[in-house]
């Protein structure tokens, strides 16, 4: 049996598949631990839907929607949390950010994720 968490996470992990930059940014994501389980997030941006011919259940994130949100003052959003979306938005749907700011901001934990998701997002 899984959990709420553990199934989204496959769904995105299946939706990611196959592609190294959205991968990455589903990773970057799951492994921060934060921005994907308020339920606002998920009610307004998550996505799931089921493939007709396989049947599999994946999740997309609508990553543009979301910065644009965060952008505008419609998603609550702390610190990292919101420096996170950024990146893995930038990483996975191309949706630009002033990395220079973003970086400067993370701590240690943070700056290694996403160090991380930059090698996986080229294919390391």
């Amino acid at each position: 049996m899984t959990t709420d968490d553990e199934s989204l996470h496959l769904g995105l992990r299946a939706h990611a598949c196959g592609r190294h930059s959205s991968t990455a940014a589903v990773e970057l994501l799951i492994a921060h631990r934060r921005r994907l389980h308020p339920a606002d997030f998920r009610d307004r941006f998550l996505f799931t839907g089921t493939d007709f011919d396989t049947g599999e259940v994946t999740t997309c994130i609508d990553s543009p929607a979301a910065v644009m949100a965060l952008d505008r003052g419609r998603l609550p959003c702390p610190g990292s949390e919101a420096r996170m979306l950024r990146v893995a938005a930038s990483i996975g749907e191309g949706v630009p950010v002033d990395l220079r700011e973003v970086l400067a901001e993370l701590d240690a934990v943070n700056t290694a994720l996403v160090a991380r998701a930059v090698a996986r997002a080229t294919g390391h």
